[in-house]
């Protein structure tokens, strides 16, 4: 027995086409500032960002996968080109022998510190200058909603180990 499809209403084909439309424009529009401004792309750029907000600089190569949702394969292709930049160092963990480290350098440190600025206004001029305080509460509000119901179906999904940032 077949299930009718719950189509989208006008409102929200309105919202997710919006979304499409600028979710698309954002990623192209961050990627081009980071390039131009920094020689980076937008995604190596992420992977610096979240080892600078922890507290040594440091996350196990698993972790920094799972938060940047991409293969361990791919994080360690991206690890080894900033590494041979000076950006990032690998080590083994000492808690798992078999894990590995990515630890960002001094180097990585001055050149987030460099290239930061000019990456949140890009940010602050894309997004946030277009949007009203209230306009922010809700988007911060409607990314969480969201975020959290994706989390939740992974989290129920039995075939989300096999999500490749997942598998060990």
């Amino acid at each position: 027995m077949s299930k009718t499809p719950r189509w989208l209403n006008v409102e929200e084909r309105r919202a997710w086409l919006a979304y499409v439309d600028f979710s698309t424009l954002l990623a192209d529009h961050l990627n081009r500032q980071l390039r131009r401004d920094a020689g980076m792309t937008h995604a190596d750029y992420s992977l610096l960002a979240y080892l600078s907000a922890t507290p040594d600089g440091v996350l196990g190569m698993s972790e920094l996968a799972q938060r940047l949702k991409i293969t361990r394969s791919r994080l360690t292709h991206a690890v080894n080109r900033l590494r041979d930049t000076g950006l990032v160092d690998r080590r083994e963990d000492p808690a798992d022998g078999r894990g590995q480290l990515a630890v960002l350098t001094d180097e990585g440190y001055a050149f987030l510190e460099r290239a930061a600025p000019g990456h949140v206004e890009a940010v602050r001029k894309a997004v946030f200058d277009a949007l009203t305080p209230e306009q922010v509460r809700q988007f911060a509000e409607i990314g969480e909603a969201i975020s959290g119901a994706l989390h939740q179906a992974e989290n129920a999904d039995a075939a989300a180990t096999a999500l490749p940032w997942r598998r060990r």
